[in-house]
């Protein structure tokens, strides 16, 4: 980690960062979790969270090999809609989590609602934990050309940018819920295409 005050969205990071490095000590999708934290904590969720987020991206990766079984690629992306649905669930947690850390503050009259809650920021901050974790392998792969690794470079330095803005914001945006400048406005996803009741095809099936 690059220098940064000890906050809570930095905190965040760094249990984002040592999820992503415990998962690939095996690299295997189906490696049990070695989670550290005590359940009902938020580590114990944000640590899970990074976990289903690395499992996804190496399914993302091997789904895309030209090469795969048909059938194979059938249950491969399955299992990818179920890790998409668990996912959103765990961000609901998250939003759950801080409405209940916020409930009693006075928001001012003048409030106003961001684009996004705390909880889907984040879901970024947790992707952008995978994505520097990969891209300076790319930069440190012993058999890429010069090339390659400089455009790799370019772009973690980027990656570590947008990591130090993302972070400022979080706790930018949680200071402003706090104060009562900002409030929180939870919307469930409602993600239609996994329910029966209102994908078609599932319905139709009935």
């Amino acid at each position: 980690m690059t220098d940064r005050k000890d906050n809570f969205a930095a905190k965040c990071y760094d249990i984002f960062e040592a999820s992503t490095r415990d998962y690939h000590k095996t690299d295997n999708v189906d490696a049990p979790s070695p989670n550290p934290y005590e359940q009902s904590t938020i580590e114990h969720t944000l640590y899970a969270k990074n976990w289903i987020d690395a499992v996804q991206w190496h399914l993302e990766d091997i789904i895309r090999d030209p090469e795969i079984d048909p059938v194979a690629a059938l249950a491969l992306k399955r299992r990818i809609d179920r890790s998409n649905q668990d996912r959103t669930d765990m961000v609901e947690e998250f939003d759950t989590y801080f409405r209940e850390k916020y409930k009693d503050v006075d928001v001012k009259a003048d409030a106003t609602i961001n684009t996004e809650s705390p909880a889907w920021a984040l879901d970024r901050l947790s992707i952008l934990a995978l994505k520097i974790y990969h891209m300076q392998a790319e930069v440190d792969r012993p058999d890429a050309s010069e090339a390659h690794k400089a455009k790799c470079a370019a772009k973690l330095a980027v990656l570590l940018e947008q990591r130090a803005d993302l972070i400022s914001a979080i706790d930018t945006l949680l200071d402003d819920i706090a104060a009562g400048r900002k409030y929180m406005k939870v919307y469930r996803q409602m993600k239609m295409y996994n329910d029966a009741d209102t994908n078609p095809v599932l319905y139709g099936a009935k």
